[in-house]
């Protein structure tokens, strides 16, 4: 396992199940996200997070499979969802699933923890276990600022990103990165809000931050996301 990703797993490894409340913002995304598939085909979802976007998408008549490299995570989602071997342990530049298997593909907030090589052989399996004509959707952060989310370790003294973000993208860099195997049909900046699930006070914060975010005013940066939407677009030969 390369250095990269051993940080990125004991970073998931928190977040996932003893911080698996940092989530909880994520609901409005995975909504937006869930209504974009359609019901009765199958989907693989790649990065799981606290399991919403799965649970949501069952009720929705989803068939939906699941790959995440924290185990702790994919056990969790096993026994809420009784997935069986539709869930499974793995990383996307190795995925665990036969050539043209699936409808859709997943990737919400997952891309910009790659670098090159890694982004490059996981764009490769993507496109490899998709059906022709096959959907590949998900969202990265838009145009985020990584210098903004560097801190420093205090016992070795290193710097790096909150979260391990590799890369930003704009919807240009993201559709150029995308087109190199897919035909892109949208790629969007978009704020994200629970408009169903939660009450009126969240929804008037969600509304402030909106326009705050417009403005390039927040915490983390524009507080935006790219929506992107490609197709996978022609027969190859693999390997």
């Amino acid at each position: 396992m390369s250095p990269t990703y051993d940080n990125q797993d004991k970073i998931w490894d928190y977040f996932q199940n003893e911080g698996i409340e940092s989530f909880s913002q994520s609901r409005g995304r995975q909504e937006f996200l869930v209504r974009r598939i359609p019901r009765g085909i199958c989907v693989l979802n790649i990065g799981v997070g606290d399991g919403s976007l799965e649970i949501m998408a069952a009720a929705n008549g989803v068939d939906i499979w699941s790959l995440d490299p924290n185990k702790r995570a994919i056990d969790r989602l096993r026994e809420i969802l009784n997935l069986g071997e539709k869930a499974q342990v793995g990383y996307s530049h190795k995925i665990p699933f036969p050539n043209e298997y699936f409808d859709c593909v997943v990737m919400s907030e997952v891309l910009e923890h790659f670098n090159d090589d890694i982004l490059e052989a996981s764009l490769d399996e993507v496109y490899r276990i998709l059906k022709s004509n096959g959907l590949f959707i998900g969202t990265v952060p838009a145009r985020e600022r990584l210098k903004d989310q560097q801190v420093v370790c205090p016992r070795c003294g290193n710097h790096f990103h909150r979260w391990d973000h590799k890369r930003s993208f704009d919807t240009n860099t993201l559709t150029q990165v995308l087109s190199t195997r897919f035909v892109v049909r949208n790629s969007m900046e978009k704020f994200f809000i629970d408009w169903e699930s939660v009450g009126c006070w969240r929804k008037i914060q969600g509304l402030v931050k909106m326009f705050l975010s417009w403005l390039g005013i927040g915490t983390y940066g524009i507080c935006r996301n790219i929506y992107f939407e490609a197709y996978k677009s022609s027969n190859k030969i693999y390997d």
